[in-house]
């Protein structure tokens, strides 16, 4: 979905959006702050590249990362809470993966894990294998697939 048209969705609900990045490192936020009056829809985002940025501002925990990586579905899903605990947003995206170069048979380049938080709602989680597209590529997949996530939650949402 193109920012414009997410932001716009947004701005009819009004909804308020946040998000958590690691390896796209602020793209998300780069792409709805581009767009002309997005701070009426755009929150906050976390750019939480280090395990320790997830602990200290999403409350990601130590047990979850030790488990099962930086890179799964469950950290996807606390940063994705943590971000909407840690701002006034209605609707929060993450992202956490490996763009590359680089992986590992277990967790190969361009994995990339997602997670959706909405108010009142339970998180949803997401995981993508884009491939070894190089690491431009992956960022740039993992930037659209979470504009595409927050554009579908957007739909399903009621006004606020």
């Amino acid at each position: 979905m193109r920012a414009e048209d997410l932001l716009a969705l947004a701005r009819g609900k009004g909804v308020m959006i946040a998000a958590a990045e690691s390896c796209t490192g602020g793209m998300v936020m780069a792409a709805l702050t581009e767009v002309p009056g997005s701070s009426d829809v755009v929150e906050r985002g976390f750019v939480t590249y280090s395990n320790e940025a997830k602990i200290q501002m999403l409350g990601v925990a130590q047990a979850t990362l030790d488990a099962r990586g930086a890179v799964s579905n469950d950290v996807a899903a606390e940063m994705a809470v943590g971000a909407l605990r840690n701002s006034r947003a209605h609707l929060a995206v993450s992202i956490t993966g490996i763009a590359g170069p680089g992986g590992s048979d277990a967790k190969p380049e361009g994995r990339v894990c997602f997670g959706i938080a909405r108010t009142g709602v339970p998180v949803q989680v997401d995981m993508q294998e884009f491939g070894a597209l190089g690491r431009g590529a992956v960022r740039r997949a993992a930037r659209d697939h979470a504009l595409a996530l927050l554009g579908a939650a957007l739909e399903r949402m009621s006004a606020v």
